[in-house]
């Protein structure tokens, strides 16, 4: 809307200029260059002299294109101030916005970088409706992401930084990702988490082989080698074509986003101590139960019996839509 009325105004100084170069040719009989000459002299304001004498008729239309071309002018630096100043006010204003959300979160997840991997995680971060905090140093990045996703919650900074994962809530996190194409990047971004955050949950991205190694040294729980998974994924397209086009489906359904997901039994919930069937989680949010893990021996049953017994601790594996996951996480709460 501003930057409208600034092209508005531009064009308004432009014809301006226009008029009183046109008008002094057509009232004084005066060149094009002369007539240009005393147009930018008067309404710029500078005090000299006239290119020749004024008629009486020349001096009306002077008083005319000083007092309309200025009051242009005038209103166009307005615009301009304010385009400038309502920006960066509206961007602070944002900004403590911003903070203030990122403070009151708590069990949210962080991830840093959001280049070619990035944007992957991103998006899968936000189909399933998990609280995040994207932490970039690219501002151009950053917008795109703006432009893409609602209510996007950033911190601007360098991930290695104690200062700014701290701004993004690391203590309170419950788990991070690193996912820059360098592997010591990753690496310092590992080690600076884990020394804010010792019960952090951390994911971090390597491109060579003997990286894996440093990473988890430095403190990673798990790394995830891109060349690995590109290669898995190209060897499947070839054995397994119909299980990659269900995959893929799956993810990208358009009636909802269906994902297999996990959801922990906590104790005192309504599904601690009953079997599977006694649960009605199939009844009554409509998951089947695909996998269980047991918290004593950390086996998984594999298409578990409905008269297996459910255990606090116990990690249920369901495939279901993101909102059924959302209540059976509720269903297994305390």
């Amino acid at each position: 809307m501003l930057s409208k009325k600034i092209l508005d105004t531009i064009l308004l100084i432009l014809l301006i200029f226009l008029v009183g170069t046109a008008g002094y040719m057509v009232i004084e009989k005066w060149s094009f260059l002369e007539s240009l000459y005393m147009t930018i002299i008067t309404l710029t304001t500078v005090g000299f002299m006239e290119v020749r004498p004024l008629s009486p008729q020349g001096r009306i239309f002077t008083i005319i294109i000083l007092m309309v071309g200025f009051s242009i002018i005038l209103y166009g630096f307005g615009n301009v101030t304010a385009f400038f100043v309502e920006g960066q006010l509206m961007g602070i204003l944002r900004r403590k916005k911003m903070d203030k959300k990122i403070s009151r979160l708590n069990d949210h997840y962080i991830i840093c970088g959001s280049g070619d991997m990035g944007r992957y995680v991103i998006s899968e971060f936000a189909n399933t409706q998990n609280q995040f905090v994207i932490v970039e140093k690219d501002e151009a990045e950053i917008k795109l992401l703006e432009e893409k996703y609602d209510k996007l919650l950033y911190i601007a900074g360098d991930a290695s930084s104690d200062a700014v994962l701290e701004s993004a809530g690391i203590k309170s996190a419950k788990g991070l990702i690193t996912t820059f194409a360098d592997d010591k990047k990753n690496l310092f971004v590992v080690l600076t988490a884990r020394s804010l955050n010792p019960a952090l949950r951390i994911v971090a991205r390597s491109n060579e082989e003997e990286s894996e190694r440093k990473l988890k040294r430095a403190g990673a729980n798990n790394v995830v080698s891109a060349n690995s998974i590109g290669g898995m994924r190209m060897a499947s397209e070839m054995i397994r074509p119909t299980v990659v086009s269900f995959l893929d489906v799956m993810l990208r359904a358009k009636d909802g986003v269906l994902r297999v997901e996990e959801a922990v039994v906590h104790e005192n919930s309504k599904v601690a101590g009953v079997t599977i069937g006694e649960s009605n989680i199939l009844k009554n949010i409509g998951l089947i139960v695909i996998a269980v893990k047991d918290s004593q021996s950390r086996e998984y049953v594999y298409n578990p019996r409905s008269d297996l017994k459910l255990n606090p601790g116990d990690t249920l594996i369901v495939l279901g839509k993101v909102e059924q996951v959302a209540r059976l996480r509720e269903y297994t709460g305390a």
